[in-house]
């Protein structure tokens, strides 16, 4: 008997109480489980293998007006190959003057997999966003399978970036204009008072600002190391509103 596709919802959302964060909704599915790891940090522990192909896998944020979220996650996230594609959907909402950090450990794509990640990100005007992505290309010495990413961001009711990217198309990968050598990829969007005021361009990064208080960094790597590496030199740089040294 075949395995049957998973269907997993999980749900997190804040309120602010007397001045603090509190986080009221904590629902898990595997294997997205949740577990609060500081006042107002969570981390994702997968509790199940996947996803695997066919699976649905949503996670639903919310975060209160004034509250503050950190959501990271234990370990990488590893798509596997099975029968038809398998989709991740985050939605998140930031309400006015709240602050959401998601930094995941990222996700590795392993061969004859196929994916597709959804992300849609609601935004108040004053809101504070740090939202991480990195995407490995396979396991060590084996070609990804495919992945179908889309980011879409709304700031205040407007759009604010738009984004899609594909990886697992031969002609794509190799290319010099894409992907070249690079066996990584990742971009972090930072939204809220950003004093960047142009491009800054770097050996495998760029830090690019946005019609919006926001900025977008994005980068490419031989391993997870250096794009992390890069992918926070970016995030540095718009920090500060000028290059943070050398890579």
């Amino acid at each position: 008997m075949g395995r049957r596709a998973m269907h997993a919802r999980a749900a997190l959302a804040t309120a602010l109480v007397a001045g603090r964060t509190s986080i009221p909704v904590l629902r898990s599915a595997p294997p997205l489980t949740l577990r609060q790891t500081g006042p107002h940090s969570v981390h994702l522990i997968s509790t199940a293998a996947g996803p695997l192909g066919g699976d649905r896998l949503e996670l639903d944020l919310d975060v209160a007006p004034g509250a503050t979220l950190e959501l990271g996650s234990v370990a990488s996230t590893l798509v596997l190959p099975g029968p038809g594609e398998s989709r991740t959907l985050i939605t998140a909402r930031v309400g006015a003057g709240a602050t959401l950090r998601f930094t995941p450990e990222p996700t590795v794509l392993a061969a004859g997999c196929a994916h597709r990640i959804e992300v849609g990100l609601t935004l108040a005007s004053d809101a504070r966003v740090l939202w991480r992505e990195e995407i490995v290309f396979g396991r060590y010495g084996e070609q990804p399978g495919r992945c179908h990413a889309r980011f879409d961001a709304t700031l205040d009711g407007r759009p604010l970036l738009r984004q899609e990217f594909t990886v697992g198309a031969p002609a794509l990968d190799t290319s010099p204009a894409v992907y070249g050598d690079a066996r990584c990829v990742g971009t972090t969007l930072i939204a809220g008072p950003v004093p960047l005021a142009e491009a800054v361009v770097a050996d495998g990064v760029a830090v690019l600002p946005l019609a919006g208080p926001a900025t977008l960094v994005s980068a490419l790597a031989l391993d997870a190391v250096a794009l992390r590496t890069r992918l926070e030199w970016g995030e540095s740089t718009a920090s500060r509103g000028r290059p943070a040294g050398p890579v």
